[in-house]
């Protein structure tokens, strides 16, 4: 079979087969993370997104005829889903990853359709209006962006390439928007680049108070990698987060065959060479840092910070605690992180200690991890500390 890696033929696969094609699609697309809100009814929108511009809020798309989709036809719903333009002609906010599900098959796309229209249960639920005030909440400019950055045409296979690598292509940088958080935005809130030939491309990106880290040069194993997508765990390392959230709701569900591509295609991808000279913490904050590890961590994490397999993280070569920003590792020491809720796992979780310690001290001990073990990243400061835990305390 050609590499068009069409989903809908995935679907049928050992691990999906409870689902229909549509239902994988959506799941692959993780729609209900961002048209479910937390006390709200599933796929009936309400979710809040923060913008420089004011706040927008996602849609109901279930086929409530009233206030969802049902009253759009196939080709309003691909419209919506490759162009950003929705039935009545409005332009969405590209909060919408339009852009990368612009890149997805007819085939995937008319399964999603028909899982919508047939599968999902109406909901009745009024959609929210953005906070954002006129003139700036004016959609027009929108079809401006668009010219500029949306990028049409569904993924065409690399024939340099491997079948299992070019799925995983399709899978990350189509339905699976890994970009959307993973990529830097650029002057415009545009992701600066699409594909693997941009090497900006999932190089790593703050989004929602927290730092979602590169993608590219992962020093992992491919099973690792696999296990991480899908379980939320590996041997050595643990996910949290939103991007935990992802795997509760989305890659815990894809076949070892889908899992296994996305590895192969994010294993390919080169680092992005830095000429930044990292620095090193001071003596004091090593000190401090080493004091504060001895007392709250080294019990759970071990002294030389190895962790313990499949259930504590290891923190030497992390990659949360070596990211070029340390806004994610802030936020765990301060308020603790949980692992994924997956059928084969229960949730586990590290408490936060941003009630024990003050910002120095939180800041001399994450600047000890990231400087102890053969870790290498910069030093962290109280006052990086004091803006995540505003974020936090907000």
């Amino acid at each position: 079979m050609k590499p068009l890696l069409i989903l809908t033929l995935l679907a049928t696969s050992a691990g999906a087969s409870a689902m229909s094609a549509g239902e994988y699609v959506a799941k692959a697309g993780d729609c209900s993370a961002c048209h479910t809100s937390p006390e709200g009814q599933a796929l009936a929108g309400g979710m809040r997104f923060a913008t420089p511009l004011g706040d927008i809020y996602a849609t109901n798309i279930t086929p409530d005829k009233k206030y969802g989709i049902g009253s759009y036809s196939f080709d309003d719903f691909d419209k919506a889903m490759r162009k950003g333009v929705a039935k009545d002609g409005h332009h969405l906010y590209p909060a919408m990853p339009y852009t990368s599900y612009a890149k997805m098959t007819p085939e995937d796309m008319r399964a999603l359709y028909d899982y919508l229209m047939t599968e999902v249960k109406p909901q009745a639920v009024e959609n929210k209006k953005s906070d954002i005030p006129w003139p700036l909440s004016m959609r027009w400019p929108l079809g401006i962006w668009n010219s500029l950055f949306l990028q049409e045409g569904i993924y065409q296979p690399q024939t340099e390439k491997g079948d299992e690598w070019n799925r995983g292509a399709y899978l990350v940088q189509g339905a699976g928007h890994c970009g959307a958080c993973h990529t830097p935005r650029g002057w415009a809130m545009q992701e600066q680049g699409m594909d693997q030939a941009e090497l900006r491309f999932l190089n790593g990106a703050e989004l929602d108070g927290w730092y979602a880290p590169s993608l590219r040069g992962l020093n992992v194993s491919k099973d690792d990698l696999v296990a991480l997508l899908k379980t939320g765990r590996s041997r050595h390392a643990a996910l949290s987060g939103p991007m935990g959230e992802v795997v509760t709701h989305s890659s815990q569900y894809l076949t070892d065959s889908d899992l296994n591509g996305i590895a192969t295609y994010l294993l390919s991808l080169e680092a992005l060479p830095s000429d930044a000279k990292p620095t090193k913490p001071t003596a004091g904050a090593m000190l401090s840092g080493a004091q504060t590890y001895a007392r709250y961590c080294s019990t759970c994490h071990t002294p030389k910070g190895e962790g313990v397999d499949f259930t504590i993280p290891r923190l030497a070569g992390n990659l949360t605690v070596n990211a070029d920003n340390p806004q994610t590792l802030i936020r765990v020491v301060l308020d603790g992180a949980q692992t994924p809720v997956t059928q084969q796992h229960m949730s586990y979780g590290m408490p936060g200690y941003g009630w024990a310690l003050n910002d120095q001290e939180a800041a001399d001990l994450m600047s000890y991890l990231r400087g102890s073990w053969g870790n290498k990243a910069a030093p962290v400061t109280a006052e990086q500390v004091g803006k995540v835990r505003a974020e936090i305390n907000k």
